[in-house]
C-alpha cells in the first residue's frame, strides 16, 4: 500500500489508542513563515497533552503520509513549491512525484484510509456565495457524505453561504451537531446567526453517536461536531461585518473568481482587522485540536 503511516501513528492504531488527524494546509499555505511551523509543533502538542497521537498528513514526493516526523514537519513549512491538495488532486500527485498539504477532503480521506476516525480542521469548506451563478461549492461536503470520519470544527468560514451550506448538508445526509451550543458556528465567530437540530455536551456523547453510526451500518457519511470559538476570543461581529462586506465589495471590484476568491477575502480580513481575525482562527483552530483529543479518546475507551 502506498500510504506511508508513522511508526507512532500505526502503533497506536494497532493499540486502540487515541488518535487525531491534522491537516497540512495551515501549515503550508494558512499562515506565514515562521509561525506556520510553531503553530504546527504547538497543536502537535496540544493533542498529545490531552493523550492522544498526532497525525498530520501531507503528501511528500508522491507519497501520502500519515504522521509526520519533525524533519517532514519543517519541510511542509518551509519548502517552496508545496502544492495545495483535494482529495481528487492526490492520484495524480502521487503520480507526478509531487509534494503537497492535504485540505479537509484529502485529509479526511487519508485519515480515514489509515485507519484514523478523529479529525480536527479549523473551518469546513461549503457552498459560496452567489452558488446560483457560479456553481462553485467545496469538495469537502462531497467527501464527507461518503467518509465515515469524526469532524471537530468551528461550523464554516463565514465567508461562505452557511443557511445552504447547512442545507447541502443535510441533502448529503451529513449529521451535525453543536458542541455544547444550539447555535451554528461561524468560524471566526461564536454564531453564525443559524441553529443546528442537535446539540452534544460531552465527548463521550460524540463517541456514542460514533457507536450509533457503526452500529446501524447506514451511508458510511462523517459527523460533524461544530465547536464554537470562545465568545471572549471570537472575532468582533461588528468589525468582521463591516470588513466582509468590504472584502465582497472589493472582491467582485476586482474581478476575482473562483478558486481565488477564498485566499482573497481571508486575506482581506486579516489585513483590515489588524489580525484579530487570525487570532480567532488560531483560537478556534487549538479549541477544536483539544476537544478532537477528548473526543478520540473517549472513542478508544468505548
Amino acid at each position: 500500500m502506498m500510504l506511508v503511516v508513522s511508526d507512532e501513528v500505526r502503533a497506536a492504531i494497532d493499540a486502540r489508542e487515541p488518535v487525531v488527524a491534522l491537516e497540512s494546509t495551515i501549515i503550508a499555505h494558512g499562515l506565514p513563515r515562521p509561525r506556520n511551523l510553531l503553530v504546527a509543533r504547538e497543536l502537535e502538542e496540544v493533542v498529545r497533552r490531552e493523550g492522544a497521537v498526532p497525525a498530520t498528513i501531507a503528501v511528500l514526493d508522491g507519497r501520502p503520509h500519515v504522521g509526520l516526523d519533525k524533519e517532514q514537519l519543517e519541510r511542509v513549512a518551509n519548502e517552496d513549491g508545496i502544492r495545495k491538495l483535494g482529495h481528487r488532486d492526490l492520484p495524480l500527485a502521487v503520480a507526478a512525484g509531487a509534494s503537497g498539504a492535504t485540505t479537509v477532503s484529502a485529509t479526511a480521506l487519508l485519515a480515514a484510509l489509515a485507519g484514523v476516525r478523529v479529525f480536527a480542521t479549523g473551518g469546513l469548506g461549503g457552498v459560496h456565495r452567489e452558488w446560483t451563478v457560479t456553481q462553485d461549492e467545496s469538495a469537502d461536503l462531497g467527501l464527507l457524505a461518503r467518509t465515515r470520519i469524526t469532524v471537530v470544527c468551528a461550523g464554516v468560514k463565514s465567508i461562505l453561504d452557511v443557511p445552504a451550506t447547512l442545507q447541502r448538508l443535510e441533502t448529503l445526509g451529513v449529521p451535525v451537531a453543536g458542541y455544547g451550543t444550539d447555535r451554528f458556528p461561524g468560524f471566526y465567530l461564536s454564531d453564525s446567526g443559524h441553529p443546528v437540530d442537535w446539540t452534544l455536551d460531552s465527548p463521550e456523547q460524540v463517541a456514542a453517536v460514533m457507536r450509533a453510526q457503526d452500529a446501524l451500518d447506514g451511508p458510511r457519511s462523517a459527523l460533524v461536531v461544530a465547536n464554537p470559538v470562545p465568545v471572549e476570543e471570537q472575532l468582533d461581529p461588528a468589525l468582521h461585518a463591516r470588513v466582509l462586506a468590504d472584502a465582497l465589495r472589493a472582491c467582485e471590484a476586482e474581478g476575482v473568481t473562483g478558486q481565488a476568491v477564498t485566499p482573497f477575502l481571508l486575506d482581506h480580513l486579516v489585513r483590515h482587522t489588524d489580525g484579530a481575525s487570525l487570532s480567532a482562527n488560531l483560537a478556534a483552530v487549538r479549541g477544536n485540536v483539544r476537544l478532537a483529543a477528548r473526543v478520540a479518546t473517549a472513542w478508544a475507551r468505548a
